[in-house]
């Protein structure tokens, strides 16, 4: 028994990336961020200096408050990711996520100098996939690479 080679390559499986430097980097700065206010914090307790300001027990909690909020801050730049088929592709930036077919997006695009990847769309639009950062170098190359051969895969499946 023999198979007839298929005319066809055998499409790339699904992508899943998310940002890697930019990933470690929050993740050890929002902790810091935290522990350093909650250190302001408790030693800023009575006289302001020479004015007449005192702090008080609700201005420390106050301040632990922002540094919780500015390391949340800093953890939403761990957010965005990026989910890509035959389908179609599923972006989650810091801010939105969209899902978007293939039939609607032109080009996958890494511009020179551009920080990450992007979707030029057939209504004269582009979208920043931010999971894609050229700060990760190779694992970016990588990334875009697949994210270009499944858009290529479900072209040539249009086309049949």
């Amino acid at each position: 028994m023999t198979t007839e080679p298929s005319s066809t390559p055998p499409a790339p499986p699904p992508l899943h990336a998310r940002p890697q430097k930019v990933r470690v980097i929050a993740f050890v700065l929002a902790p810091l961020v935290v522990v350093v206010f909650v250190v302001i914090s408790t030693s800023l307790h009575g006289k302001t200096g020479d004015g007449p300001g005192y702090f008080q027990r609700g201005d420390s909690i106050a301040m632990i408050g922002l540094g919780v909020l500015t390391g949340l801050a800093i953890l939403l730049l761990a957010r965005p990711r990026v989910d890509a088929d035959l389908q179609g592709v599923k972006v989650r930036n810091i801010f939105g996520s969209y899902e978007l077919p293939w039939e609607v997006v032109r080009a996958v695009t890494y511009g020179r100098g551009a920080p990450w990847v992007t979707l030029s769309l057939h209504d004269d639009d582009v979208m920043a996939i931010m999971a894609v950062q050229a700060a990760d170098k190779a694992y970016a190359v990588k990334a875009t690479r697949h994210l270009r051969a499944l858009f290529a895969a479900h072209q040539v499946l249009v086309k049949r």
